[in-house]
């Protein structure tokens, strides 16, 4: 396994030959508050990893033993003026449309507090695994102003409009079985094991093609909100782009052969 890292509190591990990488939030006597230059280097960290083709999938964890991340760094917030405040929207949004735009499926790891922002980079994330101590919610406008990391857009999209109005009008705090329910996480496990359970599902996902799970991300992300006959035309176009590569040669050659891909990544 090897490590990088960006910034002061972000760290960067790839795993099973490089084709997992582990995002880690590493700002631990701020329980992972996302402060301008921890969003750049989340920022910086997802640019990198989107470039490189090595990569298949990320999760996204936390190194602190009780939070996942609490939001966004209010103590810098609360010293900014106004102008510092608007300059720095763009640096935040970047954190949260960086793991948005990852090309690569991404697991979220949560354990312990995901509020605010640590929950809207949860919801950038494909897929979310919470442990039992997982606390989730949307706490902006019981601070005076609203999720601004997606969470309005992207919350609705995962449990409908009515049940994420309700989440955040009422900026209450929901914890793990609830969340599961409620569909606000996806795979709910015991204590601790939050990091192992995304890992073993990224090495599953690693297996497969990456130009067929690539091209799978593209075709669920762009038909979602579209009536089904313009979603059937993203998929259709997005199967175009995988009918005649080397992965989908590969994949077929060997099922036939009865051996395991080798994949090309093209």
């Amino acid at each position: 396994m090897s490590e990088e890292r960006f910034g002061e509190f972000v760290l960067v591990r790839r795993h099973e030959d490089g084709h997992v990488a582990e995002l880690a939030l590493d700002r631990p006597k701020a329980m992972n508050a996302v402060s301008s230059g921890m969003a750049r280097a989340i920022a910086g960290a997802c640019t990198a990893l989107g470039e490189d083709r090595d990569v298949r999938v990320v999760v996204l964890t936390s190194t602190h033993e009780r939070a996942f991340c609490v939001g966004a760094d209010l103590k810098e917030r609360n010293s900014l003026s106004d102008a510092e405040l608007l300059r720095q929207r763009p640096i935040s949004r970047g954190a949260y449309t960086g793991v948005l735009e990852l090309p690569v499926p991404v697991i979220a790891a949560v354990h312990g507090y995901a509020l605010g922002g640590g929950f809207e980079l949860a919801l950038s994330c494909d897929v979310i695994v919470a442990d039992r101590t997982a606390v989730v919610g949307l706490p902006e406008v019981s601070v005076g102003v609203l999720p601004g990391g997606g969470g309005t857009q992207l919350l609705p999209r995962r449990v409908g409009a009515a049940r994420a109005a309700e989440l955040v009008f009422t900026a209450r705090r929901v914890e793990a079985a609830e969340a599961r329910e409620l569909g606000l996480v996806d795979v709910l496990v015991d204590e601790g094991r939050d990091r192992e359970e995304a890992l073993a599902m990224a090495a599953r996902i690693a297996g497969n093609s990456p130009v067929g799970v690539r091209a799978a991300k593209r075709a669920l992300r762009l038909g979602q909100g579209l009536d089904l006959r313009a979603g059937l035309e993203v998929e259709d176009a997005a199967w175009r782009t995988v009918a005649f590569s080397g992965d989908r040669a590969e994949g077929v050659a060997a099922f036939n052969e009865k051996r395991k891909p080798q994949w090309p990544g093209e």
